[in-house]
Formats: C-alpha cells, sequence, structure tokens
C-alpha cells in the first residue's frame, strides 16, 4: 500500500517542489508578509531584521560545510573504503540494502545528528556501488535516520536543561537526562522508529519500472599516482611525513579530549573526521584530491544558509515565532499541551530550522504555560525536541549535506520523506500524549 501511495507522492513533489534555494527565499517572502500581517511590522522593519541578522549563521554555515567536506575525505580513504564495503556486503538484495541503510542511519544519528547525516549518505553510495536499487529511495532512506537525532545522546534541547546554569533554570530548575532522553516515554518512541522507519521505507520500493537507478561508475573516486620524478613542491606534497605529524598531533588533542570526559559536538566530529582523513590518506596531495571533489556538493549550503538565518531573525525579532507558539499552545490541556507544543514546534521549525534557535524561541511560551497547566515539563521540552526534528524530514535546511554527498536534488528524495513525515508524526504525537 505505501508503494502505491508513495509512487504519486514522488511525481507531485518532483514536479512542485522547486529548488531549495528558491524555495528558502518563498520562506523568506512568507515570514516577511506573515511578520507584517500578523505582528503588524513595517515593510522597513522586517528588511531590517532580515538583513542584519542574515549572516549569524557563518559559523554554523562553516560547520555544516566541514561536515560534508571532512565526511567526504574521510570516507575516501582506502580504509574506510573497505570497512564500508565489508558492511554493505551483508545486504544481498535491493530491500536488504533499503533496511541496512535505515538501521545504520538511525543508529548513528542517535549517537549524533552530524555522525548519522554523513554516515548515512556516505553507506548508501557505496550500497549503491554494489546493489542495483532506486537510488532515490536509498538516500532517502539514509536521511530518514536523522528524525530520531532530537531523541538521542546529541539531543540540544534536553542537554540544554540540564546543564548547570541554562538559560530557563529558573522556570524548570535542572532536568536530568533520566526524565528526558532517557525516559521511558522516550526510549519507546525511538524503539517504535527503529522498528517502523526501515519497514516504511522497504515498503516504498518502487517497482522495477518505477525505480530510478544509478551507474555504479558516477560513484567511483578517481585513483590518484605519485610521479616518478617529484620536484621540492613535489616532494613535500607526496610524502607522508607530513600527514603523519600533523594528525598524531591531531590525534593526540582528541584522546585528551575524550580522557577528560567530554562528549561529541559538531567542531570535534568535524576535527576527527579530518584527523582521520588526513591519516589514512597518508600524503597532502591524496587529501587535496579528496577535498577537490567533496566542495561540489557544498554550493547549496554556502548559498543558502544565509537567507536562513534571515528568516530565523525576522521569526525571532517581530516576535512571529513566539505568536504562533502561543496561538497553538493555548488550545492545550495538562494531558494535551505535549501534543499542541510538538505541533507549533513543527510549524516553527520551517522557519527557525536550528534546535537551538527554536528554543530560545519557543521555551518562554512553553514552560510557562506546563507550569501553570501542571504538566511534566520534561515532557513539554521534549515535545519541542521532537517537533524540531519530525518536520526536518520535508525541511531540505538539513538535507543538503546529505544531498551534497549523494549528488541528488531534493525533489529527488522529498516525496518518500513526506511518507516518513505523517507516520512518525502520529508514532510521536501519540507517544508524547498518552504514554
Amino acid at each position: 500500500m505505501l508503494n502505491a501511495i508513495s509512487r504519486p507522492m514522488v511525481r507531485i513533489v518532483d514536479r512542485y517542489l522547486p529548488d531549495p534555494f528558491v524555495f528558502v527565499v518563498v520562506l523568506t517572502l512568507v515570514a516577511g508578509l506573515a511578520a507584517m500581517g500578523i505582528q503588524g511590522s513595517s515593510p522597513l522593519e522586517v528588511v531590517s531584521v532580515w538583513g542584519d541578522g542574515f549572516w549569524s549563521l557563518l559559523s554554523f554555515s562553516m560547520q555544516m560545510l566541514l561536515v560534508l567536506v571532512t565526511g567526504y575525505m574521510m570516507a575516501s580513504t582506502p580504509l574506510v573504503k573497505k570497512g564500508l564495503q565489508a558492511l554493505a556486503g551483508l545486504a544481498s538484495s535491493a530491500g536488504g540494502a533499503i533496511l541496512l541503510v535505515s538501521v545504520v542511519s538511525l543508529a548513528a544519528s542517535w549517537i549524533n545528528w552530524g555522525f548519522g547525516l554523513v554516515v548515512g549518505a556516505l553507506f548508501a553510495k557505496e550500497l549503491a556501488r554494489q546493489i542495483k536499487v532506486d537510488y532515490r529511495l536509498l538516500v532517502a532512506s539514509a536521511y530518514s535516520g536523522f528524525i530520531v537525532w532530537h531523541g538521542g545522546l546529541a539531543g540540544s534541547i534536553p542537554l540544554s536543561i540540564a546543564t548547570e546554569g541554562h538559560p530557563f533554570a529558573e522556570i524548570t530548575g535542572l532536568i536530568p537526562t533520566s526524565q528526558t532522553i532517557f525516559s521511558t516515554y522516550n526510549l519507546i518512541i525511538v524503539a517504535a522508529l527503529f522498528v517502523v522507519v526501515p519497514l516504511v521505507n522497504r515498503a516504498m520500493m518502487p517497482s522495477e519500472a518505477d525505480s530510478v537507478y544509478i551507474d555504479p561508475a558516477l560513484l567511483k573516486t578517481d585513483e590518484t599516482t605519485t610521479p616518478d620524478t617529484r620536484s621540492p613542491a613535489e616532494f613535500l606534497e607526496t610524502t607522508p611525513i607530513l600527514s603523519v605529524l600533523i594528525g598524531v598531533a591531531g590525534a593526540a588533542w582528541l584522546i585528551q579530549y575524550f580522557a577528560a570526559g567530554n562528549g561529541l559536538s559538531l567542531n570535534v566530529i568535524n576535527f576527527l573526521f579530518l584527523t582521520l582523513a588526513i591519516l589514512l590518506h597518508g600524503t597532502p596531495s591524496h587529501l587535496l584530491n579528496a577535498l577537490n571533489e567533496a566542495v561540489k556538493g557544498g554550493a547549496g549550503i554556502v548559498i543558502q544558509f544565509p537567507f536562513y538565518a534571515g528568516i530565523m531573525a525576522i521569526m525571532v525579532q517581530t516576535g512571529l515565532a513566539a505568536t504562533v507558539s502561543e496561538g497553538l499552545v493555548g488550545l492545550a490541556t495538562e494531558t494535551t499541551l505535549p501534543f499542541w507544543s510538538f505541533l507549533s514546534a513543527g510549524i516553527v521549525n520551517f522557519f527557525v530550522p536550528s534546535g537551538g534557535g527554536q528554543w530560545a524561541v519557543q521555551a518562554p511560551v512553553i514552560l510557562p504555560a506546563a507550569q501553570a497547566l501542571g504538566a511534566d515539563l520534561g515532557r513539554a521540552s521534549m515535545a519541542v525536541a521532537w517537533g524540531d526534528a519530525w518536520t526536518n524530514m520535508v525541511q531540505p535546511f538539513w538535507a543538503l549535506p546529505i544531498l551534497g554527498i549523494a549528488g541528488l536534488r531534493a525533489k529527488d528524495i522529498m516525496g518518500f520523506c513526506v511518507i516518513h513525515l505523517v507516520i512518525t508524526g502520529v508514532i510521536i504525537a501519540l507517544g508524547l500524549t498518552f504514554l
């Protein structure tokens, strides 16, 4: 049945979903018009806050670009290639490949969202080299694992409210992860998604006639050779000495960092991937060849993330995001507050696609409402976290790195992701409300 439903959905999305750059421009106009119509902001005020906030995500944009670049460089090393090939060998059919990439992506995303995005995309490419399978669904399956990130070990909202001195400590105090990430209801939601998401992906497999395959030759990376005659400059570029020295220094820092009890962050993941890439490529020339291939998929991040920063500024500075949250949360009771918080977070996430940024906007609305209704503060917070993760399924913002690695367009995978939006939305909403 899902195959029959997903087929027309894929065609509709392919026909009507524009390029992510056009999508973000449309979102910008929608946010600006809504701020003027709902908040009463003047056109000049909207333009002013948009322009002032346009470059506020530069650091994050660079981090996301490096997620793509360092992940690609690491995956193109001979050792990692062999590891991915061995793991991909566990799948013997197209259906097995879909199930396997789904599970691997879910597990990696639960550990850390940046890790999940890179691992899912790279593993999908390796599977496509070995097995004849619809490439669009394979990459969509890799991206679908991202749904669990905010209920996992790197969830920014539950980790924030478990940290001493967090911005809303006067309202909530400290809420330990035993009441959020490791709560019974959250673990059941995660477990349900680990079962349902792979099965949904498998059920959406198109027929042979409707499948879109990719030539495995297009996924191969060029092998580099070392010239027989080398100038001093070429010697430095092709000797492993420099790579070993700087790679060992990076490895020493990482050992010291983790030995001190620190966890994964986006900067640490990028540092880890880059260090491994330097060591495993062996020479600067091999590393730079991989870099040249990697940066080709990063154009979307470079040009689109500043527009999302501008949208976030409009939503936050004009009060539009808070108004949306207040309107929906105002309908809530003690029992239904998690549902309405989840729904409002899903809507706001289209315009503020950042867990931390979204929490800064919605916490001042959700937390006082939870207090007034006598609702569970940890559950209300997780409702916002899950809402943020939920609509990522159809939000091109987070898909850009995986699309860059896979070499696909947003419209290639979003038809399948719409099905996940509906099914996972029901599961998460029921879990937050009734478990």
